[in-house]
Order: structure tokens, then sequence, then C-alpha cells
């Protein structure tokens, strides 16, 4: 049976066909119309290769006053939701291409779900990955089984390396875009979500430049109930999909378009197709603060024991920063699309959301310098039951009288109010102690 959308004309309307270079070795060939049944069609296909991601409510619900529903996608096999699209990608090549196979270039979650997919269907895979790339990252894409090829400094130089490769041997060289078979896949969060999730009043997705997966779950969520919202966040230190979206065609902010900690989330891969399909079919579009970011991190691994990197977490720092005050009292689902954050940046993050979230502070004063007087001290920071982290000493440096000595400390707290209490208990002892401002 034949399922026609009741968006379709819309749909149609949204996306026309966009012309791409001949130069290009990409997918352009495969861009079409996206309709429901497109999704049903991938949904069907990739049933058997990837994860159907849990969509549970969250103890996060109470403290923001409202229904929270987390559609954990980050516990795909590669940490990232780009395996829905990526697979029906791979799957619908041509037998010929299949057997001659795949390229792609960059460190990102786009190509180690090629990697791995690729290599699960026994397609040739080539990564190419510049020098600077993190070897623990290089490792990963080799256990999936790609042949990674490290080649130039800048990610430009591994572009230009495996557009070369891809024409002179008839591999496919594959990058994110928009074609309808990719954003096909990515829609079908969309459909799970719907299904595992009764009575929804909306749906929050990561935005920025990857808004593939935006726009494909708005046509599957807006074609099964229109009266779902479908909300997009980005960064405000970029906030291109609202700048393209307002200039009615794609922009770049390079100021950021490399930022590490964002990943994925900071790049330009959407086309007019997604651009246009967004602005159809998308509610709003709300950008945080990176601030609001560290602190979302932080939430989902003490809430949900989740460990999430930027893109992951950027949809539930709308809910963190306030943003949407009209979901109070609604069933809100909350895309987490992405868990590949480095060890580095999780130590980094994890330390300043404390800092952050008014739980980790630091304060120094002036001691004299005899037996008993650091005691004294700690018995305060004990009685009012902060943690003490870190102590640090400078007699040598004081610019106060001689035999003082100057005392940093660095202490946990519970929250914003014990923090409050601890400072005026030491104020009350040391009128003189200096607080460090986050």
């Amino acid at each position: 049976m034949k399922i026609v959308s009741r968006n379709e004309e819309l749909l149609r309307d949204a996306l026309p066909r966009i012309p791409q270079s001949s130069s290009r070795s990409s997918l352009s060939s495969y861009n079409k119309l996206i309709r429901f049944e497109d999704i049903s069609a991938a949904a069907f296909k990739i049933q058997c290769g990837v994860q159907k991601t849990p969509c549970m409510y969250s103890r996060l619900s109470k403290q923001y006053g409202m229904d929270i529903y987390l559609k954990k996608e980050f516990l795909q096999y590669t940490g990232s939701v780009k395996e829905r699209g990526v697979l029906y990608l791979l799957t619908s090549l041509p037998q010929d291409q299949q057997r001659k196979g795949v390229i792609v270039a960059l460190d990102s979650n786009f190509s180690m779900a090629v990697a791995y997919h690729a290599s699960e269907l026994r397609i040739p895979v080539f990564v190419i990955m510049s020098t600077s790339t993190p070897p623990a990252r290089v490792k990963m894409c080799r256990e999936y089984g790609a042949m990674v090829i490290s080649y130039g400094t800048t990610a430009k130089d591994s572009q230009t390396h495996a557009r070369r490769l891809a024409q002179e041997n008839g591999y496919l060289y594959l990058e994110e875009e928009d074609s309808a078979l990719y954003l096909s896949g990515l829609g079908t969060v969309g459909l799970e979500v719907y299904e595992q999730v009764p009575k929804l009043d909306a749906v929050i997705f990561p935005a920025g430049g990857h808004c593939g997966l935006l726009a494909g779950s708005a046509a599957a969520l807006k074609h099964l109930n229109p009266h779902i919202s479908v909300i997009g966040v980005e960064s405000e230190s970029f906030p291109v999909l609202q700048q393209s979206l307002k200039a009615g065609h794609p922009t770049e902010d390079q100021a950021c378009s490399n930022h590490h900690f964002y990943g994925d989330a900071s790049g330009l891969c959407f086309g007019s197709n997604s651009l246009q399909l967004t602005g159809k079919l998308v509610d709003k579009v709300v950008a945080v603060r990176e601030e609001d970011i560290l602190i979302s991190i932080l939430r989902l691994l003490e809430y949900e024991r989740a460990t999430v990197d930027a893109e992951g977490a950027i949809g539930l720092a709308a809910l963190v920063a306030g943003k949407l005050p009209e979901l109070k009292g609604k069933r809100v689902a909350v895309v987490i699309c992405s868990g590949n954050l480095e060890l580095h940046l999780l130590q980094q993050c994890v330390a300043r959301a404390l800092t952050l979230d008014n739980r980790v502070c630091r304060f120094s004063l002036v001691l004299s310098d005899c037996p008993g007087d650091i005691s004294k001290l700690l018995e305060i920071l004990a009685r009012e039951e902060a943690r003490v982290l870190d102590i640090k000493q400078e007699r040598a440096f004081v610019t106060s009288e001689l035999f003082t000595v100057e005392v940093t400390c660095t202490v946990e707290t519970r929250d914003k109010i014990h923090t409050a209490q601890l400072r005026n208990a030491l104020l009350e002892r040391y009128p003189t102690a200096a607080w460090t401002e986050r």
C-alpha cells in the first residue's frame, strides 16, 4: 500500500533540485523529493543495521517543570545518529559502486559511521585524515575496518586528496550533504520518537550547520501530527542556521567553523534542500550559550549517566537556559544525538561546568604563619561541609606584613545556596578573604 503524505505538496515546494558542480564526485544524482514514504522505506531498510535507541523519561523532568523524554541516539555503535543516514545511503548505492568502494575525508561522526557501516557491508572504504587528527580517532576508525590514510596538515588538504583518489580510482567521494537518501535515513529518528512517546507536544533537535537530522525528522513528525512543535537549537557563538534562514540561503561563520569543542555542530554542511525544508516545517530555532551547553553536559552525566559531546547536549541546553518557557507542563522529547567526547575535553568540560554551576569555588586569604592557623580554617570548612579539592600556601611573594602566609583554597559545594553559606561563614571569621569570580 502506498503511503501518501499529507504534507507532500509542502515538501515538494520545500525541496527543489539543487544543481551540483560536475567536478564534484558526490551524491547529487540521488537528490529527489523527500516524502514520508521515503522515510518509512528507510526505516524498514536500516532496521537490522542500527539500534532502535530508547526514548526514556528523564529524572530531569521535575527540575525543569515538564515531562522530558531523552532519545538516546548516542547509544549507536559509533556513538552518533549519523549512522542512520549513512547506512541507508550505502545500502542504496548501485552494486557496481559498492564493489569499487567509497572514500571520505575529515575526522567527523559522519566519517566514523561510513567507516563502520561500509566495512560491515563489505564495501571498500578509505578515510583520509590530516596529520593533526588525534591518534585515538585514527585508531578507532581503523578498528571499524577502514583503510586510514594520513595526508596534509589541514582538513582542506585531506578533502583535496580524497577527491583526487576518488577520480583516479573510481571511488565514490562521500561528504555530509542533504541528499534525499541521507535525509530520509536521519528522518527515521522522528518516526521512532513519535512511536515511543504518545501525546507528544514538542521535539527538540540539535541544529547549527548540520541540520539534516532536524529537517528529515521534521518531515516525519509533521506528517504524523502537524501539531507537534519541532524546535532546533544551535550555539550563540555561530548561529549559522538562524542567519541562513534570515538570508534565504546557506551562510558560513568562519570564526568558529573549526572549534574542536563543538565538533560536527560547528560546520557548514547543509544545503538549500535542508534549509528550505527547515524553514517550512520547523516551528522555532533558538541559540544557547556555551555555558549552557557545559551545564547540560554535566546534568546528563549526573542524572542520566550519559557522556555526551556538545552536539549531543545542545538540545537539552535550551531547557537548561530557560529558552523555551512555553513548554512548561508539556511532554517534550529531546534528541541526544552524539556521545563522542574525547577524554581530555571531558575533564575540562566537567571542571568548567562545576564552576559555572556554583559547585566549585576558590578563595584566598592571608593568615599569620603560626601553628594551628590553617587547621582552624580547615575546621570551618569541615563544619560547613565543604570538600577541599586543593590548598596552596604562598610565603615568599606575599605583599602583606612579614611572617604571614597566603592560602588559596579550591572547594566543592552542593549548590549555589551552600556556596553562599560558606562564603558568609568565612567572611565572618576572615573579613579580608577574596573570592575568585568565575
